[in-house]
């Protein structure tokens, strides 16, 4: 018996409408998972530029927070006279001195309109901020003995530990201020691990006041076992260490009982980087550390509490309106602007993502009174 078998296909009309068809549902497919990978990229880098926005503004409140504690409300003198120059931690490839002329005092709070880098055809800001250390109690010199010279370098006068209004054990300083000798096994000298608390070190500042209300404040140059020096070398970068100097130097505050406290500074300013700007925190004059990239913009103003006019959005201090110049201790808020961007760009608008927070500080340690004091 003779079968039959058929062995009809796709016609070549058919097979091309097939083809067409599959390539147009693959191809819808590879866009929209292409369309869903840039989505999914866009969130990746938006969250990024909003975690790079907490870091830089998070730390930087918390600083102008605490700015001010301790610090007189005149600020600190520091050298001055001719030729007495003051560095001022800086931007890369900018030198700024602190000025020692018309102000001679280091307030709480030292502004910067335009001081920083230029970043994407826009000026940026610094700011340096003092504080005393909180953690580190305070020491007690007691006056020199009667008839020592100011100038001495070997006599030396006790120097006690007070951390409540006591008296502990006695430690010496130079009389000339040159340095002080401390026992190590107290904080200063050994610090203290469980409380997190840094021993007294190279780079640190000191604050002197005497009983009349004087300060004067000081470079640490080197530490030994016993030691804390104030040399006049490349040590102290800032050059608060000079002596000889007219004005504001820790010799015309001695020759009466002296408080001594750490302080901190900490100066804020955006580093070019190469083209990767970055938010830098700067202690004294310690290697600058980054906190957040990629920071493109740092824009600060302060409002001042003069009791009458009270101008807001001041760019830069002292200020001059209506005859009348304003300085850094009266600033009471600071507004913050910071402005970043993803590392890298995004797929589907191939440009950056950029975002900006703004937020208004509180200097809360200028604004205290204590009522009961």
């Amino acid at each position: 018996m003779r079968t039959h078998s058929s062995e009809a296909g796709f016609t070549l009309g058919e097979l091309l409408i097939a083809t067409a068809i599959s390539l147009v549902v693959i191809g819808t497919a590879m866009t929209t998972f292409k369309d869903a990978v840039a989505l999914s990229g866009t969130a990746s880098y938006m969250s990024d530029t909003s975690l790079n926005l907490r870091a830089g503004i998070n730390l930087i409140i918390r600083d102008l927070e605490a700015t001010g504690r301790g610090i007189p409300t005149g600020g600190i003198p520091i050298p001055s006279g001719n030729n007495v120059s003051i560095m001022r931690p800086s931007p890369p490839l900018s030198q700024y001195t602190f000025d020692n002329v018309n102000l001679t005092t280091l307030s709480a709070v030292t502004t910067g309109s335009g001081k920083g880098p230029t970043i994407d055809r826009q000026p940026t800001d610094m700011v340096t901020l003092l504080m005393v250390d909180p953690l580190l109690d305070e020491m007690l010199a007691p006056p020199p003995p009667p008839n020592t010279p100011a100038n001495a370098a070997k006599p030396q006068v006790p120097l006690v530990l007070s951390p409540a209004g006591t008296l502990g054990n006695v430690d010496v300083i130079a009389a000339d201020g040159s340095s002080f000798t401390l026992n190590p096994s107290k904080k200063w000298l050994a610090g203290d691990a469980t409380n997190n608390i840094p021993p007294v070190n190279k780079g640190d500042l000191l604050m002197f006041v005497n009983t009349s209300g004087q300060y004067a404040i000081q470079t640490v140059t080197r530490i030994d076992t016993t030691h804390a020096y104030f040399d006049i070398n490349s040590d102290d970068p800032f050059g608060f260490n000079q002596r000889t100097a007219p004005g504001g130097t820790i010799v015309q505050i001695l020759g009466s009982a002296l408080t001594v406290r750490r302080v901190l500074m900490y100066t804020y300013f955006v580093d070019p980087n190469n083209g990767t700007p970055r938010l830098m925190r700067q202690y004294n004059w310690a290697t600058p550390q980054a906190l957040a990239g990629v920071v493109e913009d740092l824009q600060l103003q302060y409002d001042i509490v003069d009791g009458t006019v009270n101008p807001t959005a001041v760019d830069d201090l002292p200020y001059t309106a209506n005859n009348v110049i304003y300085t850094a201790n009266q600033i009471r808020k600071v507004n913050v602007h910071i402005g970043v961007r993803s590392e890298t760009m995004a797929l589907k608008p191939r440009d950056y993502l950029r975002t900006h927070i703004s937020t208004v500080v509180s200097l809360r340690q200028l604004a205290y009174v204590d009522r009961y004091k």
